[in-house]
């Protein structure tokens, strides 16, 4: 798509959605990963459909009437159940049958659950299909989510600010030069995660996440009961100026110079991934995918943003440019 000029305008966000998408799902799926591309169709488009629902007017019972937007939710979460449980089911009469190999996600958790039947020697101890249906829906969507959003922002804000593109670069190129990457090499990329950590600051993929008390429980003086959901505000935090200075609002990597301890004065004031026990277990994966993503882009391409961009973040479930991110790549050398 390069010109004979060497460079093109391009909307890089459907590109990273695809590559996103592609990399979760022949890890998820492994050799059915071409099916589940096709779930995440649908996953997409659920969650657009279900952002429009959360953002109209609330009528009691109004989910259950057989309109246009809540028929297609429907057959989509249909559609979706049958086919991770074609692929379930797929995956559980091969493993009987000893074929195939199962370092993909599904075969993981498949037989881990075979492991934990067979040694309480109960099915109540292992997981229902439904739940392993669930399971693969979320660690699905979420592993393309967070991923997908890190990468067109960071690429959004390298885009803005090109001194730290030309950092970024250099060091790839000083630790990589051209060569494919290597587990080592990305190890030493300390510009390239002082970047994404501030990137994940200004963007997180989710911006609020919710907990729910499951006993009554007392906290700083508060008395929750039981049920109680508590909302907690990541964007905000993220961008409160008692918290991180005057310059909260300002792209400043070098605030994670020090890693993120030292930036936070170990306080509980960045979560772009949650916290605590419930803390997302694919973070590394995000890092370690975007990071490698962010390499080979970097090795190959310089680029900045289009006269027709358009800033404009939005909540598709997670934080999204609206618009798309139409920028200049520009072909190295």
């Amino acid at each position: 798509m390069i010109s004979s000029k060497g460079s093109c305008e391009l909307d890089v966000w459907p590109y990273i959605q695809a590559l996103t998408s592609d990399v979760i799902s022949r890890t998820a799926f492994g050799s059915s990963y071409e099916e589940g591309i096709q779930i995440f169709e649908l996953l997409r488009e659920q969650s657009v459909l279900a952002m429009e629902a959360l953002q109209s007017v609330y009528i009691p019972g109004s989910r259950f009437l057989p309109t246009k937007r809540n028929m297609r939710m429907k057959a989509i979460d249909s559609e979706v159940q049958h086919s991770i449980r074609h692929i379930v089911n797929n995956r559980i009469k091969a493993m009987k049958a000893e074929e195939g190999n199962y370092d993909d996600l599904l075969g993981i958790m498949l037989e881990s659950n075979i492991k934990e039947v067979k040694q309480h020697e109960n099915k109540s101890h292992g997981m229902t299909i439904n739940e392993i249906i669930e399971e693969c829906k979320l660690f699905y969507f979420a592993g393309q989510e967070t991923t997908s959003s890190l990468l067109v922002w960071t690429m959004i804000l390298l885009s803005k600010h090109q001194e730290w593109q030309s950092r970024a670069r250099e060091e790839i190129l000083n630790v990589l030069g051209d060569q494919n990457v290597d587990t080592d090499g990305l190890n030493q990329l300390k510009v390239v995660n002082m970047i994404f950590y501030e990137v994940l600051r200004l963007y997180p993929p989710f911006v609020g996440i919710a907990r729910k008390a499951d006993k009554n429980i007392t906290f700083e003086g508060f008395s929750l009961p039981a049920g109680t959901q508590i909302a907690l505000p990541i964007i905000l935090l993220h961008y409160d100026e008692q918290l991180w200075g005057s310059d909260a609002n300002k792209f400043k990597p070098e605030r994670f110079s020090e890693g993120i301890s030292k930036a936070t004065k170990n306080q509980v004031i960045y979560f772009p991934f949650g916290w605590g026990p419930r803390i997302c277990i694919g973070q590394n994966f995000a890092l370690l995918e975007a990071k490698i993503a962010l390499t080979m882009i970097l090795q190959k391409f310089s680029f900045e943003l289009s006269q027709s961009y358009v800033h404009a973040p939005s909540i598709v479930l997670s934080l999204q440019p609206q618009y798309g991110a139409r920028l200049i790549l520009h072909k190295l050398q």
